[in-house]
């Protein structure tokens, strides 16, 4: 059975996963191998190319290291989504399956679809205030979470996260600049897809997804009250939706 990539979006790392790789093998669903963006934890010290497909390359040469053979699938969100994407259309026999969770991208979205304009000054809050990191996961967790159950639990685990393995303000900025820069191509992916968006995203507007699966006639699921991070949110919920539409898909 191919194997599981998994890919964060903008700034976060592997462990921002949470619980979800393991509630994913308790699922059945395999030990799902973490990889992170150029800048962000183990790859903070690498360059952050400012497009998708210098960030598609680094993932490339990250999952030829840890010896990952070709195909794999691909569990990916937000800017990770984007990466993955290109990642199947660029190169199709290296990926059998795509798991695209709240993302964006043109030509399908709008500027303000993609990030809803309300955020706008909150983000720049952050840029302004980047070394505090408490503000900034406050921040990040009031755009990006809907539960709010382990909301103490989780500003401390980001904000060690935070401090362990800094993210730059000029790694940040690449990425973002990558991210409003990624055009994917109108024909969809060869592999099967499989579209995921949580309809309370406070952040990106959920009509990014369902255009994007309009798009490419591919399989989307919504979370009726999940927030923009959705495995933060019902990793559970994620997990059954996988294994009932992807699951077993090409060998």
């Amino acid at each position: 059975m191919s194997p599981w990539i998994f890919l964060r979006g903008l700034t976060r790392e592997s462990r921002h996963w949470g619980s979800l790789p393991a509630v994913w093998e308790s699922r059945g669903l395999g030990h799902p191998v973490l990889i992170d963006l150029p800048g962000n934890g183990t790859a903070r010290d690498a360059p952050v190319p400012a497009d998708v497909r210098g960030m598609v390359e680094a993932v490339r040469d990250a999952n030829a290291g840890v010896g990952v053979g070709a195909p794999c699938r691909v569990l990916a969100m937000s800017l990770g989504a984007m990466v993955a994407t290109d990642w199947a259309q660029a190169y199709p026999s290296e990926v059998a399956a795509l798991v695209l969770i709240n993302t964006s991208m043109r030509p399908f979205s709008t500027v303000t679809e993609r990030l809803r304009p309300q955020n706008w000054a909150a983000i720049l809050g952050m840029a302004n205030h980047w070394h505090d990191r408490a503000r900034c996961e406050r921040t990040v967790h009031r755009l990006t979470c809907e539960r709010m159950d382990t909301r103490d639990a989780d500003l401390a685990e980001w904000v060690h996260i935070g401090q362990s393995a800094p993210v730059t303000r000029a790694a940040a900025a690449r990425q973002l600049l990558a991210a409003a820069r990624y055009r994917a191509s109108a024909k969809p992916p060869a592999c099967p897809t499989l579209i995921l968006s949580s309809d309370a995203d406070q952040l990106v507007n959920p009509a990014c997804s369902a255009r994007l699966a309009a798009a490419w006639q591919a399989r989307h699921l919504r979370h009726p009250w999940a927030g923009h991070d959705l495995p933060h949110d019902d990793e559970a919920w994620l997990c059954d939706a996988v294994a009932s539409q992807l699951n077993g898909t090409s060998q």
